[in-house]
């Protein structure tokens, strides 16, 4: 094992356990998906309860996924796409601070995905085992990730965002 290997399969497991964390959680936490998807017709994502299970989903498969190097450029993706949505929706108008409910872990979270993506998902991975090699790492990896990504986020929020109206006194 190399430290480069190594610091992959650290990286990979703290991202994607982090983010599968976040699906699960909307799946069995708190409110629930119908809690979520309150909050997500609140924030103008409807319908809101589709918003919730595909958020939940994506953010459990991507992270899943990431966490154990499967098809990496795939689930770095849905990071992008997933945070992106998140940043823009919710956290923009806060800056960037995340003790001001900014978006700075939108973005390190997105970030870091398209790195493990151009880096590829390292010896210790599913994409070693099933391709022998790094399944699309490089700049294919990082157009990838980031490609899918950006498109997915665009078209959701062009599609279905209808930011609520503030109500004037």
């Amino acid at each position: 094992m190399t430290a480069y290997d190594a610091g992959l399969l650290i990286l990979r497991l703290v991202l994607g356990l982090t983010l599968a964390a976040h699906g699960v959680n909307k799946f069995f936490g708190g409110g629930r998906i119908p809690g979520t998807a309150r909050w997500f017709e609140s924030i103008g994502m409807k319908p809101g309860r589709f918003h919730a299970t595909v958020a939940a989903s994506t953010e459990t498969a991507a992270g899943l996924g990431l966490a154990a190097g499967l098809l990496t450029p795939i689930p770095a993706a849905g990071f992008v796409s997933l945070m992106l949505v998140a940043a823009w929706t919710v956290h923009r108008p806060n800056g960037f601070f995340i003790v001001k409910e900014g978006w700075e872990y939108n973005l390190v979270l997105a970030v870091s995905a398209v790195v493990v993506a151009t880096l590829g998902a390292g010896k210790f991975s599913l994409d070693r085992v099933i391709f022998g090699k790094n399944w699309f790492d490089g700049w294919a990896g990082l157009l990838i990730s980031l490609g899918l990504g950006l498109a997915g986020a665009i078209g959701q929020l062009l599609i279905f965002y209808r930011p609520p109206v503030k109500q004037t006194g």
